[in-house]
């Protein structure tokens, strides 16, 4: 009994650690003081709906269009065009949250994806894969080959 009690002891342990780091990733994104990063958060779980610019549903770069207006900066509606717009193209190790993001996600050598970056290797995006939502991916995963480049505009 007394062995039983230490082992589930120590599970909930280590199960608490972990809740608690993922608790303390979500406040440092959710707690950003960039004001481009809490607008878009405001639309977390909104569905994906392609050609659309909310306030419902977006797609991807309507998302990203739609989230820049609700702050007065004006950028492009197409992913192709807001990765045209002036700027130095920033690496993944030069981003800062609230930039833009582009990708090629097709890899056939054309921006076709938009996103924003949220700090800590993630962005949100609206997106049309699994999520089917506005979501939260990792720069290190599935898009880690598929991004281009990011860019400055505030």
């Amino acid at each position: 009994m007394k062995k039983s009690l230490l082992i589930f002891a120590t599970i909930l342990l280590l199960f608490s650690g972990c809740l608690e780091r993922q608790k303390s990733l979500d406040n440092n994104i959710s707690q950003s003081n960039n004001i481009i990063v809490k607008t878009a958060m405001k639309h977390l779980g909104k569905p994906y709906r392609y050609g659309a610019t909310g306030p419902n549903s977006f797609d991807c770069s309507g998302f990203v269009y739609a989230v820049y207006k609700e702050v007065g900066i004006p950028i492009p509606r197409t992913s192709l065009a807001q990765s045209k717009i002036k700027g130095k193209k920033l690496s993944i190790n030069e981003l800062k949250a609230g930039d833009l993001l582009s990708f090629d996600t097709s890899l056939k050598g054309h921006i076709n994806h938009s996103g924003i970056y949220i700090g800590d290797h993630k962005f949100i995006h609206a997106s049309s894969g699994k999520a089917y939502s506005v979501t939260i991916s990792s720069l290190d995963g599935w898009y880690k080959d598929k991004f281009r480049w990011g860019k400055r505009v505030r």
